[in-house]
């Protein structure tokens, strides 16, 4: 990470590493992040991602559930990475997509109205 970067992607970027190498990779990658480079995290370690997500996207057999907020509880994102059938699709259509970041529709619509 020496060099300006546009794009990190990082797939399980503390997979089999010490607690001390951890902690260096993920101040690395929110350094990275504020210098103004997109991040994008590849991990199964739900506290990593939590823990340095702006958002999360949890996929469940190949394909994405649904897009949250890092703040998203737990018990919600387990349902999702289980594809529950309470979160499909996700969000529910009671949920403004504004919640979600959501990037292509306006403010005042619904997902799936």
């Amino acid at each position: 990470m020496s060099r300006d970067l546009t794009l990190l992607v990082a797939n399980q970027p503390t997979r089999g590493v010490d607690v001390g190498s951890i902690e260096f990779i993920h101040r690395r990658i929110v350094d990275v992040r504020d210098q103004g480079c997109a991040v994008l995290l590849i991990s199964s370690e739900l506290d990593e991602v939590v823990s340095l997500a702006d958002r999360i996207a949890v996929m469940y057999r190949g394909r994405i559930v649904g897009i949250v907020p890092a703040d998203t509880g737990r018990d919600v994102l387990g349902l999702m990475m289980g594809a529950s059938p309470w979160t499909r699709p996700w969000p529910p259509p009671r949920i403004p997509l504004t919640m979600m970041g959501h990037i292509g529709r306006r403010n005042n619509e619904r997902a799936h109205e």
